[in-house]
């Protein structure tokens, strides 16, 4: 993680990133780097171990977030995670909701950051993977020009591969996790500044990022940028990565190679035991804004949740799109 070139990276997000979302975001965009939803570490020693670590081999490049705050049972769960093979394991120290404040770990760790700096350490002494940090800029009452670089100051001390910066503070009393995403103020200049006093240290920046456009602006200051939400709604933001930030050729989206390559995927899932509906959920944003897209989330909201819906349901949905006329930037802006 410590190589200079651009990184642009999907965000973990509980509830959305799971591995049928990271496979169809892998199908758009080649080179993203994704992240597994945050996994807490007594889940992974004590739970289904193949259902929280398995991913398919093609969603790599893959950061696996872990969620905790004991440094022997962080170390024990990247040693249990090691045979799945992930690119990046990252702490997660910028989640804001009740269940991780009642396990004292995410955002809560922003004031403790002696304790961030023993889990790093004690993951990187069994990790073969870069192990790297995800904070906000401070919580509650807390100064972020003062918390912010003593809590960078100690994860590196401790040898933190990378640092990703959600720009804006957590308040753990009194907001939702929702409104921790909306109401605190973005502040990204605090996040250059961090650059500016660690050039030679990885600092992506994420919080509040809508467009390709706004990434590139963020990369003029940082290493890497990690889009959410935006990602999420309107997955055909990722078509157009590739070409813009890793120097691949402009190529038009095959979007029926990309429908084609997910009822194969849907069709494997539900052999397996699985239902149409956990794949095609992740999908209903993907053609926001073209002609025909409202009849496909239609399609994809209704009969895809039907008992025995199979692939066939994914072709229909696709058909529903109108793509002539329409070009390549529309469905990537």
């Amino acid at each position: 993680m410590t190589e200079k070139r651009p990184i642009f990276a999907v965000a973990p997000m509980i509830d959305w990133t799971d591995r049928h979302c990271r496979y169809f975001h892998r199908q758009i965009s080649r080179q993203a780097l994704l992240y597994t939803e945050m996994v807490v570490a007594d889940a992974i020693i004590h739970g289904p171990r193949e259902r929280l670590l398995g991913h398919d081999a093609a969603e790599h490049p893959l950061a696996l977030q872990l969620g905790g705050s004991d440094p022997a049972k962080l170390a024990e769960a990247v040693k249990i995670a090691e045979p799945y093979g992930y690119d990046e394991i990252n702490l997660n120290v910028g989640c804001p909701s009740d269940r991780v404040q009642s396990g004292t770990f995410g955002a809560c760790l922003m004031l403790t950051p002696e304790t961030v700096a023993e889990c790093v350490a004690a993951m990187k002494a069994v990790a073969t993977a870069p192990v790297t940090v995800k904070c906000r800029i401070g919580v509650d009452e807390q100064e972020p020009e003062e918390a912010l670089p003593e809590l960078i100051t100690r994860v590196l001390d401790a040898g933190a591969d990378a640092i990703w910066i959600h720009a804006r503070k957590a308040w753990l009393k009194g907001l939702s996790p929702k409104e921790n995403r909306e109401i605190p103020p973005l502040d990204y200049e605090i996040v250059y500044r961090m650059k500016q006093r660690w050039p030679d240290v990885f600092i992506g920046i994420n919080g509040g990022i809508r467009t390709l456009d706004e990434a590139a602006q963020h990369l003029a200051h940082v290493d890497g940028v990690m889009l959410g939400r935006a990602a999420y709604q309107n997955a055909a933001i990722l078509a157009d990565i590739d070409r813009r930030f890793f120097g691949a050729p402009a190529a038009e989206p095959d979007w029926q190679a990309l429908c084609d390559r997910m009822m194969a995927y849907a069709e494997r899932h539900i052999a397996g035991g699985g239902r149409l509906q956990q794949v095609a959920r992740h999908m209903v944003g993907l053609f926001t804004g073209l002609p025909g897209a409202r009849r496909y989330r239609q399609i994809l909201s209704t009969d895809a949740a039907k008992n025995g819906a199979g692939p066939e349901v994914l072709a229909a949905a696709f058909a529903a799109v109108d793509f002539s006329g329409i070009e390549p930037e529309a469905v990537s802006a």
